[in-house]
């Protein structure tokens, strides 16, 4: 009897698909028709204790913040503002009372920075403290950023750096590391893991590039042609899983390959001087929760998008024909690398 632990989570997912409407899932939230010129986008992520945060490396504020970060970067993802979240609570009824209302100061710290409100929620006795949320976003129908939106020459832009949130994490479950680092450089990345930003500040500059590019109307032709559910020549999800994961998974959907230039993933600066540079390459590739964009759309207006998101946001590579996602080194120091999924983390991997 095939158990979840033999097919994993992207096994179990291709099977819970055959119950949802093929058009309405894939990305990273799903999409509903609602009225004339806007649709709501509606997302769901569940964080559990001891698998998504723990005491000790996250506090209840720090777990709060973490989890409204993580709905707000997929409605991101969508190219969705946010309207509001419910909030759904196991809880052992052991848990003291102050440590579910310093979770719900974290939430809402987060969210007050962009006017989103908790509408509601559930709270239900569990073994384990489970913590599962549901954002609701809007966007105009025309603008919403699909996983399967890439085509063959776009270039990949990642929107900041990455690897930051898992050395943080490692810094927090083995204080003794970094010993070389800064106050501040230890600093900065431990909050990279505790208090990610979702990059909802990148949607109006990404619009407002589309805008003001006159050779929009041909890319979008030429979408048109390819018969493809996006009306805007970007294709996209956040990396929460991984800068890896992340191309990977909108290569699936689009049926494209890519190839990545090892030397233009954006890290931190901090590694130049901490981590080896394989190491820091994995990091970024495999670490995951940076919840930053990764974008796939024309080379120009990729490179005006790089332009104006500034320091830390990078083109790492292009689009190709295939299905292979490859990690290649101009200077030929390195054998070109093949990156799966089966590398990064899934739930349920032995």
């Amino acid at each position: 009897m095939t158990k979840i632990k033999d097919i994993g989570e992207q096994g179990l997912l291709e099977r819970l698909q055959r119950f949802c409407p093929p058009e309405m899932i894939g990305d990273d939230a799903a999409v509903l028709e609602t009225a004339p010129g806007q649709s709501l986008v509606v997302t769901t992520d569940v964080l559990v204790d001891g698998v998504h945060f723990s005491k000790l490396t996250t506090s209840p504020e720090d777990a709060g913040w973490r989890a409204a970060a993580a709905n707000l970067s997929d409605l991101a993802a969508m190219g969705a503002s946010p309207l509001g979240i419910t909030v759904g609570l196991g809880l052992l009824g052991e848990l003291r009372v102050s440590w579910v209302e310093r979770l719900y100061q974290g939430m809402t710290e987060c969210l007050q920075k962009y006017n989103t409100p908790i509408v509601g929620g559930d709270v239900v006795r569990s073994p384990v403290t489970t913590l599962a949320i549901t954002a609701f976003g809007q966007v105009n129908p025309s603008q919403i950023i699909r996983r399967s939106a890439a085509v063959v020459g776009d270039a990949i832009v990642a929107t900041g750096v990455h690897g930051a949130s898992h050395a943080g994490l490692e810094l927090l479950l083995h204080p003794e590391l970094g010993q070389n680092l800064k106050d501040a450089e230890r600093t900065a990345l431990i909050r990279a893991h505790q208090r990610p930003q979702p990059r909802l500040d990148v949607l109006p500059i990404l619009q407002k590039i589309l805008n003001s590019q006159s050779k929009i109307p041909v890319a979008l032709e030429a979408y048109q042609r390819c018969d493809l559910k996006s009306k805007i020549p970007v294709a996209g999800m956040d990396s929460s899983d991984g800068l890896a994961d992340a191309i990977i998974q909108i290569c699936r959907a689009s049926s494209v390959g890519a190839v990545l230039e090892r030397r233009q993933i954006p890290v931190p600066k901090t590694f130049n001087h901490w981590l080896p540079p394989e190491q820091a390459l994995q990091y970024a590739l495999y670490g995951g929760e940076d919840f930053e964009l990764v974008l796939c759309l024309p080379q120009e207006l990729a490179s005006a998008l790089v332009q104006h998101l500034g320091e830390g946001a990078a083109i790492v590579g292009k689009i190709t024909a295939g299905s292979t996602v490859l990690l290649h080194d101009k200077q030929k120091k390195f054998p070109d690398q093949v990156l799966s999924l089966r590398q990064g983390f899934q739930h349920f991997n032995s």
